[in-house]
Formats: C-alpha cells, structure tokens, sequence
C-alpha cells in the first residue's frame, strides 16, 4: 500500500470510536483531507499529545481504496498555536477560518495560496489580540484566493469604509491591526461582508457572528 507524506494543519478533530479520531486537515499539496488516528485516544498511542485543533505538523497516510477517510501512520508536529486554545475570542476566529474553508472550498483539491493564508493567520492570532476587522480581513482575502473577490470601488461603502476595505485586503497581517476602525466603520463593514458572502457563497459560514463581536 502507498503511503503518502504531507505538510498540514488540523482544521477539525471528530471521535470515531473510543480510542480513535477523526482529523480534517488543511494542506498545501492535498488541499482538505480527513484521516483516521486508529486508537490516538490511547495512553500509549504514537499519536499522544501530537494531535488537536490548529496543530502543525507534517504527517503520512496509507490513502483509502474505498472511501475519503485515510489511514493516519506517523506525525511530527511543528507548532500547536496554544495561545488560541487559551482565549476564546481566538478560538471562536479560528474555528470561523475552518466554517468558511469547509463551505468554500473543495476537499482534495490543491490549495497552496490558501494554506499559507491561514498559516499566517493563525500566527497572527497567537501574537495579537482579536479584532472585527482581523475577520474582516481574513474574508477579503480568502475571498482573492477563491476568485471572488468584491471590488470595494464599486460598492455603496462609505469613502472612508472603502478605504479600509482595500488595505485589509492588501496589506500583510502585520499591518491589520495599526488601522483605526470606528465602531461605525465596523458595522458597515460587517453588514457589507455579510450580505456579500451569503451572496457568493450561498449561506453565511457558521460561527460568524461570534467571530466579528468586538471584544
């Protein structure tokens, strides 16, 4: 049997049995895939303390014949992003980027851009404290990669909100926070996002509502 190697992030963790997982990941190469840790929830399991939400790690799998669940056989982790675990407002937007990427994009299918989008997205979450406009943000520029972006120029925003809307699609993580929204801006800016995802997207991915709340 093949066994394949990958660089990823766990998106989503789901009991299968008693003693094994479920992960969703999130790779470059593979785009999203699920594999099965069989007996993780072990005391001895390889996989102890290696496997949780928003881990980094590189990974290898034996892919399945006859369904999209594979067999997980060895990890090494990179990075666990524990200060999101740690704070709920991170938390909340970290489990909105999963929401969104789970209704936006296709499972197997090659999302390098994506990936690296919310590699440094995550990073940013555990340096900096949350924020409306990190979502804000964060949506902009998932939006670039899926090829739907909104042209703020052509919307019925504010100047000022226009504005905005362009820098947080453009600039770098780094950058996101020195921009001053007022809670106005903040609204508008919600509202437009909203509508515009239900939009092109069908439905609002879950979670939104707790990932845009001020803090």
């Amino acid at each position: 049997m093949k066994i394949e190697a990958a660089s990823g992030l766990i998106l989503r963790t789901r009991l299968l049995t008693e003693t094994s997982l479920i992960l969703h990941w999130l790779t470059p190469e593979l785009g999203r895939i699920a594999t099965v840790a069989k007996g993780a929830r072990r005391a001895k399991s390889p996989f102890a303390g290696k496997l949780d939400i928003f881990y980094a790690a590189e990974f290898s799998f034996s892919r399945s014949r006859s369904s999209d669940l594979h067999n997980l056989r060895e990890v090494k982790l990179h990075q666990t992003h524990g200060a999101i675990r740690e704070d709920m407002a991170k938390l909340q937007q970290a489990a909105y980027v999963a929401n969104f990427l789970e209704q936006a994009t296709e499972t197997e299918t090659p999302l390098p851009e994506i990936f690296e989008l919310v590699r440094g997205f995550l990073k940013f979450l555990c340096e900096q404290k949350t924020s409306p406009q990190n979502i804000f943000a964060l949506e902009l520029k998932l939006l670039h990669e899926l090829g739907l972006a909104p042209d703020p120029a052509e919307t019925r925003l504010t100047p000022g909100a226009k504005k905005i809307a362009t820098t947080l699609l453009t600039t770098d993580w780094n950058n996101i926070l020195r921009l001053q929204l007022s809670r106005a801006q903040e609204v508008e800016l919600g509202d437009w996002l909203h509508d515009y995802l239900i939009t092109h997207l069908g439905r609002l991915p879950r979670g939104r509502a707790v990932a845009v709340s001020p803090d």
